[in-house]
């Protein structure tokens, strides 16, 4: 279905159908239901508001089969959806803002101590949007998966790697050249030598079983990921005190946890990898100190796009706090 044609079909009515109470809310999501991001934020997100809240708050979820994740922010503005579960990335032409909380250390409690969540949230604001958590994929988020080892400096140079904005600098600064590529295709793309490896986080390589098409896992990791929760700001507004207290509790419960819970999931990952067959490869020790660096760099930039003074705000706040990666 178009969205475009859904949302605006759908407008008028969904305007007028905010919720009376907090019963019944509705969250779209990037990702399935049995996806790791959704089963280890969203599930227990809800759970954790349905015993706050004695069960009187509950939510109902909908996945990228009912909007596909890069259309998904304009139908949680309008009210159609009360709730969003999404990266930045995935609407980074409207807001690149979000990027900036990943060139930051995985630290949920001094990201909302020093400010940096806080300053986000109005931004989003300006988009009729609340921030309701910011999620960390465990305590550090990427790797390459590689078909060569790595063996001098610059550790990728003259390679083709599959990127995104989000990693880009780290492959250009290690010497190789970024390749635009839908993840659909990397399986292919690595199989027949169109690629030389693929920026991925640490989760997921074996679901998607590119370890049968590459052979090496680049260290250090490298960089943060955020998972966004995000309310219509109506939506957000037409609950009681009580009720907003019980959502931002849990979403900061979320917060706190995600780091050990990814964590946990990407060692028993790399395990079954190196189990299959895959092996770790090292950066020359000039890309791997700086590596950090240039991926919060990077972050920082995007985040500037759109961002603007917040964005700057956010900077301050976090190197102000010692977050900065």
């Amino acid at each position: 279905m178009n969205f475009k044609a859904f949302a605006f079909a759908c407008a008028a009515t969904a305007l007028s159908a905010l919720p009376a109470t907090a019963a019944d809310l509705r969250m779209l999501s990037s990702w399935p239901e049995n996806q790791a991001y959704t089963a280890n934020v969203v599930t227990p997100l809800i759970e954790k508001i349905k015993e706050l809240s004695g069960g009187e708050i509950s939510i109902t979820v909908s996945g990228p089969d009912v909007v596909p994740a890069f259309e998904q922010l304009e139908p949680v503005q309008a009210g159609v959806f009360d709730l969003l579960f999404t990266h930045p990335a995935y609407h980074i032409g409207t807001a690149s803002i979000g990027l900036g909380v990943e060139g930051t250390r995985a630290d949920p409690a001094l990201r909302r101590s020093s400010g940096v969540i806080d300053t986000l949230d109005a931004y989003y604001q300006t988009l009729g949007l609340k921030a309701i958590a910011v999620a960390p994929v465990g305590s550090v988020a990427f790797n390459f998966i590689l078909r060569d080892p790595i063996t001098g400096y610059p550790s990728l140079e003259g390679r083709k790697i599959r990127g995104t904005q989000t990693y880009n600098p780290v492959i250009e600064g290690a010497g190789a050249s970024p390749v635009i590529l839908p993840m659909t295709d990397i399986y292919s793309s690595l199989q027949t030598g169109v690629i030389d490896g693929a920026g991925t986080t640490l989760i997921g390589i074996a679901e998607k079983k590119w370890y049968e098409v590459s052979n090496y896992l680049s260290r250090p990791k490298f960089g943060t990921v955020g998972l966004f929760v995000f309310m219509n700001l109506d939506s957000w507004d037409s609950l009681t005190p009580e009720e907003q207290e019980i959502i931002t509790k849990a979403a900061m419960a979320i917060e706190m946890d995600s780091t050990e819970r990814f964590d946990t999931l990407a060692a028993e990952e790399e395990a079954f990898l190196i189990e299959q067959g895959m092996e770790l490869t090292e950066f020359a020790k000039e890309d791997a100190d700086k590596v950090e660096q240039i991926f919060s760099d990077g972050a920082w930039a995007t985040a500037r796009i759109t961002g603007g003074d917040f964005a700057e705000k956010m900077h301050q706040q976090a190197e102000e706090a010692g977050l900065l990666q």
